[in-house]
């Protein structure tokens, strides 16, 4: 919900705009003076993503479902047992959200490295780069480069091959 798919779809839907006024002029339409302002879909954006983990939190509440938060562990115990921030835990049903942290290269592993950023470090982007460069070949460097590009930053997809095709 936070940098992932919820935020990716404002994103995605905001480039798809780009592309209808880009075309309007195709379909009679005059847009000149046309300005996009990536502070407020930022600002929007990250005030839905906020709306939505308020209702998320809420439901879960009135679910009477206790949120702890902190490193768990399981523990050895007979029963459903996990142990957070040194307290235990034994309940019928346990959901661990593990949520994820992508790993980031070294520079010494790969020289430049800490210049970049990960997916998640778009989200936090203040202003549009007027250029970009997105390594990977996945769904979701496909996604962003389109959306950088369509919004106006000169971009660039890199993708790694190990033998030639």
């Amino acid at each position: 919900v936070n940098v992932g798919c919820v935020p990716k779809k404002v994103m995605w839907n905001t480039a798809v705009h780009a592309e209808f006024v880009h075309d309007h002029a195709d379909y009679g339409f005059e847009t000149a003076g046309v300005k996009f302002n990536w502070r407020t879909i930022k600002e929007k954006r990250d005030a839905y993503v906020r709306r939505l983990n308020d209702i998320y939190e809420n439901n879960v509440k009135k679910a009477h479902i206790d949120i702890i938060r902190g490193y768990g562990k399981f523990t050895a115990d007979p029963e459903p047992t996990i142990e957070v921030n040194g307290k235990k835990y034994t309940a019928p049903h346990i959901l661990i959200a593990t949520g994820g942290r992508p790993a980031v290269p070294s520079d010494s592993e790969i020289p430049g490295a800490s210049l970049g950023m990960t997916s998640d470090g778009f989200f936090d982007l203040e202003e549009l780069p007027r250029r970009s460069v997105v390594v990977g070949a996945g769904y979701i460097a496909v996604e962003m480069v389109g959306i950088l590009s369509t919004l106006g930053s000169k971009s660039s997809l890199l993708i790694r091959h190990d033998k030639v095709v």
